[in-house]
């Protein structure tokens, strides 16, 4: 791998290790020129479902959009890195596992809520705050005695 300092193309790997439930190997690498540490990630590259927007749009697949609007919602919350990505993974599994070419874009807002309902109930209600298009306070209390009811049962 070419190191990201100097562009040389000899960089050694210090160590490796699992991530993100086994899907993907964090390498620590060194470069051999300039001596340099880095770390890298490595995952299989699967085919992810387009996604099909509410006005009928068709867009590929962006994990970094998802990732962006999760983190987005946990904002100044106590969830880790590794949580988030544990769910990202989780998510785009469920996606890939559907086995279909096409996912709408309100499936793939489903899944990031079951996924924030577990991790943080204030990321939850952030979320569906956008992704509901709440539009006054009385919208918000509505989704906050849903879920407090939901978590009782």
């Amino acid at each position: 791998m070419q190191c990201p300092f100097c562009f040389a193309a000899n960089t050694k790997v210090i160590d490796s290790r699992l991530v993100t439930e086994g899907n993907a190997v964090r390498r620590r690498r060194e470069c051999q020129v300039c001596q340099e540490r880095f770390t890298s990630f490595e995952t299989a590259e699967l085919l992810m479902p387009r996604v099909v927007k509410s006005n009928g749009v068709r867009d590929p697949f962006n994990e970094e959009k998802l990732r962006h609007g999760i983190v987005r919602a946990l904002e100044k919350r106590p969830v880790s890195v590794d949580q988030i990505e544990a769910s990202l993974g989780r998510i785009m599994h469920q996606l890939r596992a559907k086995g279909e070419r096409e996912v709408s874009s309100y499936e793939i807002g489903e899944l990031v809520m079951l996924e924030l309902r577990e991790l943080d109930p204030v990321g939850y209600v952030r979320f569906a705050s956008v992704y509901r298009d709440f539009q006054d306070v009385s919208e918000f209390a509505v989704e906050i005695q849903k879920f407090s009811s939901d978590s009782d049962s």
